[in-house]
């Protein structure tokens, strides 16, 4: 598998050129005090400061595009980009941010007008959104082709630590997937289950395995469509290691998303083993489990975890996700979380900083890890470099 791409150092001499920068600055937002949209969390904005630096250190005039949510291709408030463009301006003066590229329906269509658009007036083009590489949309496949391009400094790291974990990771590789859907981490467990020594499975994607295994799993969540090729993965060459015990909720438990007071009490909980009674649902890894889970991670020289063990966002159902994500942080091997939900977990438990990578594309790094590239990597390798 070959993944090198053009990078930053390729595109000198930059003084007085314009450069254009895909940036990944998808990042959440709430209501201030004053009314105002702020942004929550500006983990993805500060990741964009090492390329956006560099260029302005070697004279580039630097001109900033991203998406911010699912606008469907018009201008939408909630998606306006004025708290994100404010906190670029306090980490890295000087760089122009462009309106949300998803308030126009060339963007997600991938038209070429658009990309002529995008491009007019530039002289470079630096892709620094792995967040968004997976996605064959006009910012990401189309400047390539008429500008010389290369990858920023994160998406270079992402590149180089993911295809690490393909071509040459160290051994015991143990691969923690969890999440609510089998259907979204089936394609990267059969890619995995050729790498690694063992794959841990947990959250609500564990119980089509359980079922495929001949369990009863009362009113936990259920692929019907998926249990053959769960059953194909256990019998793969890896070894993959299920809950052997949970915590269920009763059948009028309401399970809380929001951390609504009112919510949380609602329902019995219980731990039960492999076979959960008929109508209550299987949430959260139960403390046997945990234990086994974590001795296996921290034995490990390499690890990479996407998806929590249960629904954390329920301060009764924590403990699963909050075991796993202490025993990575913990772990001594090379530890990689493949963001989305486990980066926002290790936030919550305040960990993020005891891993050596988080990272910024939660579906784009499983992308990765199941296919070898994505289309915006290639789309560099193929690009106009001169």
């Amino acid at each position: 598998m070959s993944t090198g791409v053009p990078v930053l150092e390729d595109l000198l001499p930059l003084d007085g050129k314009r450069v254009l920068v895909r940036a990944d600055l998808n990042v959440p937002l709430a209501d201030g005090p004053d009314g105002t949209r702020v942004v929550t969390d500006d983990f993805r904005i500060r990741a964009s400061v090492p390329t956006l630096q560099w260029l302005l250190d070697h004279g580039a005039h630097v001109t900033v595009c991203t998406h911010l949510g699912r606008p469907k291709g018009a201008p939408d408030p909630r998606y306006d980009l004025a708290p994100v463009r404010a906190r670029l301006a306090e980490l890295v003066p000087g760089v122009e941010l462009l309106d949300n590229l998803r308030f126009d329906p060339g963007e997600e269509a991938n038209s070429e007008a658009f990309v002529d658009r995008l491009v007019a007036g530039q002289d470079a083009y630096v892709d620094d959104a792995f967040g968004a590489a997976h996605r064959s949309h006009a910012s990401i496949v189309g400047p390539p082709k008429r500008l010389p391009s290369a990858a920023g400094r994160l998406l270079a790291r992402e590149v180089e630590v993911l295809g690490g974990l393909l071509d040459h990771p160290e051994h015991p590789f143990v691969a923690v997937v969890g999440g609510a859907k089998v259907a979204d981490k089936l394609g990267v467990l059969r890619s995995l289950a050729h790498r690694v020594d063992a794959v841990i499975v947990g959250g609500g994607m564990s119980y089509t395995f359980l079922a495929a295994l001949g369990h009863s799993i009362g009113s936990s969540l259920f692929d019907a469509s998926k249990v053959a090729e769960c059953a194909e993965l256990l019998n793969g060459p890896a070894e993959v290691l299920l809950p052997t015990d949970v915590v269920a909720l009763s059948p009028d438990g309401e399970l809380n998303f929001g951390g609504s007071p009112a919510k949380e009490a609602s329902g019995d909980t219980r731990v039960v083993g492999r076979d959960i009674p008929d109508g209550w649902e299987g949430v959260d890894i139960g403390p046997e489990t945990r234990a086994r889970y974590r001795e296996r991670i921290l034995a490990a020289k390499t690890v990479f975890w996407n998806g929590p063990m249960g629904v954390f966002e329920d301060p009764r159902f924590t403990e699963g996700t909050r075991a796993v994500a202490e025993a990575v942080a913990e772990c001594p091997g090379f530890t990689v979380v493949g963001g989305g939900d486990s980066a926002a977990a290790l936030d919550a438990f305040g960990l993020a900083g005891r891993v050596d990578h988080v990272s910024t594309g939660g579906g784009a790094s499983l992308e990765f890890l199941e296919q070898g590239d994505l289309p915006g990597l290639a789309a560099l390798r193929a690009g106009r470099q001169s």
